[in-house]
C-alpha cells in the first residue's frame, strides 16, 4: 500500500511559470480532429457505441481524473495498492488532459497560486483562458516531465509515471485500434472522440465555471465555487470550494445533498478492504481565510 503524503512543493522560479504564448499547433490540431470526429459520430449513433462511450467516460473521467489523477495522485486522500494506482493512472492519461506529472503538477500549481499570479487557469485572466485558451495559447508543458517532475517528486521515483508522463497519447492509440477491431469506425468515434471532447470540456469546467459561478461555503482566498451541475459532469469534482478549503479530503461533496460518485465509489473500494488511509473533512469544519488553500 501506499500512504505517502502530497509533498510540500517549493516551485521553481518566475522564469518556469505558466505564460502565454502564440498558439499551440500540434495540441490546435489534436483538438479540432477531435471536435470534428464528435459531431461526425451523431450521424453514426449505434446504442452499443454509446454504451462503450459511457462505460469508458466513466473509467477515464471518473476513475483515472477524479479519483486517480486528483484525489489519489495529487492530494494523497487515499491509498490503494500499487497496481491499481497504476491502473488508475493509465485511466487518466486516456482523456489525453496529459500524463501524469504534468497534470499533477498543474493541480499542485493550481493550488498554491488559485487565482493569483502565477496560477495556470484563473478566471481572472479570463474566462476562455481558463477553459481552455490556457492549453491552446500556454506553453506546452506536456512532454517535459523533467520540469513537471519538480512539483511531483513523489511520482518521479516511479518509473511507471515517467514512462507515462512521456507516452501518455500511447494508451490512447491503442485503444482507438481495439475499438476499431471491434466495432469499427463509430466505436472509434464515440469511444475516443465524443468521450474525450466531453471529458475535456467537463474538465475544463471545473478550472473556469466553478471559479465564476455557484455557492462558497467558505471563505477561501481564491474564488473557488460548489457548483452542481459541474458536479454532475465530473463525478463529484464540482464542489470545488469545498475542495479547496479542504484540498486533502477524499470526500468532496460534504452534504448529503451534493452528489460525489466519485465519493461513493470510494466508499465500495473501502468496503472491500482496497482503499485505506481515507482522509475526510466534516461539513461543520470551520476556516479561516488565512488557513484557505
Amino acid at each position: 500500500m501506499i500512504a505517502e503524503m502530497a509533498p510540500t512543493v517549493v516551485l521553481p522560479g518566475d522564469e518556469e511559470a505558466f505564460e502565454r504564448h502564440g498558439l499551440n499547433w500540434p495540441t490546435a490540431l489534436v483538438l479540432v480532429v477531435l471536435h470534428i470526429g464528435a459531431i461526425a459520430a451523431l450521424f453514426m449513433f449505434n446504442w452499443r457505441a454509446v454504451a462503450v462511450s459511457a462505460v469508458l467516460y466513466w473509467m477515464t473521467i471518473g476513475l483515472g481524473i477524479s479519483l486517480g489523477y486528483h484525489r489519489l495522485h495529487t492530494h494523497r486522500s487515499f491509498s490503494i495498492p500499487l497496481w491499481m494506482e497504476y491502473m488508475f493512472g493509465l485511466f487518466g492519461a486516456m482523456t489525453l488532459e496529459g500524463g501524469p506529472m504534468f497534470w499533477v503538477a498543474t493541480h499542485r500549481i493550481h493550488h498554491q497560486k488559485s487565482d493569483q499570479k502565477g496560477d495556470p487557469h484563473s478566471p481572472r485572466d479570463g474566462a476562455f483562458w481558463a477553459h481552455m485558451g490556457w492549453i491552446l495559447f500556454g506553453e506546452a508543458k506536456h512532454d517535459n516531465t523533467r520540469l513537471m517532475g519538480k512539483y511531483a517528486p513523489d511520482l518521479m521515483r516511479h518509473r511507471f509515471y515517467i514512462w507515462l508522463n512521456n507516452w501518455h497519447w500511447v494508451p490512447t492509440v491503442l485503444l482507438a485500434v481495439v475499438l476499431y477491431l471491434a466495432g469499427g469506425l463509430p466505436m472509434v468515434l464515440w469511444g475516443i472522440c465524443v468521450r474525450i471532447v466531453v471529458g475535456l470540456h467537463a474538465t475544463w469546467l471545473v478550472n473556469s465555471a466553478t471559479h465564476m459561478w455557484g455557492k462558497r461555503r467558505f471563505q477561501t482566498r481564491d474564488d473557488s465555487r460548489n457548483n452542481w451541475w459541474v458536479a454532475l459532469m465530473t463525478f463529484g469534482e464540482g464542489w470545488h470550494n469545498n475542495h479547496h478549503a479542504h484540498p486533502t479530503s477524499a470526500r468532496h461533496g460534504l452534504a448529503w445533498y451534493e452528489f460525489d460518485p466519485s465519493w461513493l465509489s470510494l466508499k465500495v473500494l473501502k468496503a472491500a478492504g482496497i482503499a485505506r488511509n481515507i482522509r475526510v473533512a466534516k461539513l461543520d469544519s470551520r476556516l479561516t481565510e488565512r488557513k484557505a488553500a
